[in-house]
């Protein structure tokens, strides 16, 4: 059974004459006659009763015809989309831990490419699930942070996972916290400072591992810690109850606002930023200007 027997089959049905369908198809008669033979042969089904008077669709036959229309509907479907290019638009998506930067960087691309000729899409999600969108390339960057206590956990699980990463830029470790925190007046906090104030989180879900935290320092007993799912969350606690995360110290005040600080901690600590790709795959002309934005908060780490 062929697409061309399909289309001969409706274009039968529509005209309810096997003579002007063979003109409308630009076939001649015998050869229409003989492809529709050919058809009921194959599938087992009588389509049409002949008459001199035209010819009449039978009930197996209207059946069919049903699907016939839906297949090559959904034919013309993807031919418009992928071989005409009608109506068609580029993908590009990136998954990421939870770092404003990132989201503005991709604000800054989107607003440049323009959402007319392509499909974006952000994902802030689990450590675990950004190493697997772009192991499945879901997403074709995702981006996460390194440093000593989970380099070699992760670089195993790269590995494992057919993606590599690529160093963006290395940063100090600081408190990021609300203006109002007593803390945020300071020049340098010590973790001694922080011990009786909330430690933020990002919940890792079931791949709570030590190595996929988002945050350094991740096996440090905290007198008192909560987990969230998403930023705003983080941020509201924040203020709410002068609460505070560990991060790179890079602040986005035309997202997040002006009411928060990023404050160094005493700590000879480091975190390398950074994204992953699929292993052995070029990056896509949007995912290569995606990291040139990336590149210059190199400038903004404190």
């Amino acid at each position: 059974m062929t697409l061309q027997q399909l289309r001969y089959a409706i274009c039968i049905a529509n005209n309810r004459s096997m003579n002007k369908a063979a003109e409308e198809l630009f076939i001649s008669q015998p050869s229409l006659s003989s492809a529709i033979k050919e058809l009921e042969e194959e599938i087992g089904i009588e389509l049409f009763l002949r008459s001199n008077r035209g010819v009449v669709i039978t009930p197996e036959g209207e059946e069919f015809l049903a699907y016939a229309r839906q297949m090559i509907e959904v034919y013309s479907l993807i031919e418009d989309k992928y071989v005409e290019k009608k109506g068609f638009k580029k993908k590009f998506s990136v998954s990421m831990q939870h770092y404003t930067f990132a989201v503005e960087a991709f604000i800054k691309l989107a607003k440049e490419y323009g959402l007319d000729d392509y499909e974006f899409a952000v994902h802030e999600t689990k450590t675990f699930e950004v190493i697997d969108n772009v192991k499945s390339q879901k997403s074709e960057i995702g981006i996460l942070y390194l440093n000593d206590f989970n380099q070699k956990a992760l670089t195993k699980v790269f590995k494992d996972n057919q993606v590599e990463f690529r160093e963006l830029f290395n940063c100090n470790i600081c408190v990021y916290l609300a203006k109002s925190n007593p803390l945020a007046k300071k020049d340098l906090i010590e973790f001694e400072d922080l011990k009786d104030y909330p430690c933020l989180s990002f919940d890792q879900g079931n791949n709570n591992s030590f190595y996929f935290a988002e945050e350094v320092f991740s096996t440090y007993d905290y007198k008192r810690i909560i987990k969230a799912n998403d930023r705003a969350t983080l941020l509201n606690l924040m203020v709410g109850l002068n609460a505070y995360t560990l991060c790179s110290g890079i602040i986005c005040e035309e997202l997040n606002g002006d009411g928060y600080a990023a404050i160094p901690l005493n700590t000879k600590e480091t975190m390398t930023i950074g994204y992953i790709k699929k292993k052995n795959m070029p990056l896509s002309k949007l995912g290569k200007r995606y990291i040139e934005e990336l590149k210059k908060y190199k400038d903004r780490v404190l």
